[in-house]
């Protein structure tokens, strides 16, 4: 029989948003102090890197983000002159966002810091344990879809 108890310490949900807002604020102290960027203005830059010419729409579907923060971020960066907006001759209702030459800049600059960061904060795992990390958040991703 299972323990009627919720123990939130061993709720995994719980579990895994404590640790998630925990690594998240720990990496938006630096974004924040080095380059003046906040995490959902960073998810912006990254997608934005990856895939230019993508809508707040496809940002949102793709960062999990709501779209009042992707719209904030988006606005931000653009008054920073680090994203730039094109009409979507399909809908006229979107924008295209893409990087302009700062923003593809400051990206330059920001990125290896990320992987730094998660490299320091991730090797407490050994390669092998953050490969499944990976792979269960995945698959959990997945189940709560």
């Amino acid at each position: 029989m299972t323990d009627p108890i919720l123990r939130l310490d061993e709720f995994l949900p719980y579990r895994l948003s404590y640790t998630s807002n925990l690594v998240s604020g720990k990496i938006a102290q630096v974004y924040q102090s080095l380059f003046g960027l906040s995490i959902p203005e960073w998810r912006l830059i990254a997608v934005l890197a990856e895939q230019p010419g993508t809508t707040q729409q496809a940002i949102g579907s793709l960062t999990g983000m709501d779209k009042v923060t992707v719209s904030r971020a988006a606005v931000s960066l653009v008054e920073r002159e680090l994203v730039e907006k094109t009409p979507n001759p399909d809908d006229r209702r979107s924008q295209f966002l893409s990087l302009t030459q700062t923003g593809r800049q400051l990206y330059a600059e920001v990125a290896p810091k990320a992987k730094e960061m998660e490299a320091a904060i991730f090797s407490a795992l050994s390669p092998d344990e953050q490969f499944m990390l990976r792979h269960l958040l995945l698959r959990i991703d997945a189940a709560a879809s």
